[in-house]
């Protein structure tokens, strides 16, 4: 599918994977909406790359409603493309220090990262229908985040890797089920990137988790990712997939 001129959108568009995104749709020439929550941020990003921001929570659904109706208005073929990076990494054993961790800590994760891409890719997906097929049949594409951790989540990572693994399990039937209106669905599951969940760490940790990558020896550019965005994209047999993006790396279990 063409970028140029498409109605794009990015959830958790200000920082990180979705940042690199949007700079990258944007320079293809898609008209891009970053929907974040991080709002000074997302309209300082927009700014610089000619893009529109608003203020989202992706488990809102009049939120997330709005900021579709917005994209869908700025490209000269409606919404054509939905990227969805917002989540949140909060570490959390089962089983803490003074017993049971609080169900409420897990259900945030689960609710910002699974409910939240539930949220988005719903009604990103709805308004593609209303486009008119390119050349191609295609209506548009849903591309979201999911995880390594899917697969070999750590301890202390019980509900990211759960969350993860519910995004990387929708992919398949949500393809199924819009294939027939021409919108694809791909999920993306990065391994470790520089991204601003790994700001914080002190540099030997940093230079330990670049060291477990089996190559190249580093953590991932958000740039790589946005690249990975980009062919999906253009690539119309690219349906229904969870792909890693992960150096070949496989975690350990702590």
């Amino acid at each position: 599918m063409q970028i140029s001129e498409a109605g794009a959108i990015v959830f958790g568009g200000a920082s990180g994977l979705g940042e690199a995104t949007a700079r990258r749709l944007a320079a293809e020439g898609a008209k891009v909406l970053i929907a974040d929550l991080a709002e000074d941020r997302a309209a300082q990003i927009a700014r610089e790359i000619g893009a529109q921001a608003v203020v989202t929570d992706v488990t809102d659904p009049a939120s997330v409603q709005a900021a579709v109706a917005q994209a869908a208005r700025l490209g000269a073929r409606g919404l054509r493309i939905s990227v969805t990076c917002a989540g949140v990494g909060t570490p959390g054993k089962l089983i803490g220090r003074d017993g049971p961790t609080d169900l409420e800590e897990f259900a945030k994760v689960i609710q910002v990262n699974l409910i939240g891409t539930i949220n988005a890719v719903r009604l990103a997906a709805a308004a593609m229908l209303e486009n008119d097929p390119d050349a191609g049949g295609e209506r548009g594409v849903a591309i979201n985040t999911s995880s390594i951790a899917a697969y070999d989540g750590q301890i202390g990572q019980v509900a990211y890797a759960a969350s993860k693994g519910g995004v990387a399990s929708l992919t398949l039937p949500v393809a199924r089920e819009l294939a027939e209106h021409g919108v694809r669905v791909v999920a993306i599951a990065p391994g470790l990137f520089d991204t601003p969940m790994l700001e914080g760490l002190p540099d030997d940790a940093r230079e330990a988790l670049s060291d477990v990558t089996p190559f190249p020896g580093r953590l991932g550019d958000p740039a790589e990712y946005a690249d990975l965005v980009e062919h999906v994209v253009t690539n119309a047999m690219l349906n229904g997939e969870v792909i890693r993006l992960d150096g070949a790396l496989r975690m350990a279990p702590r």
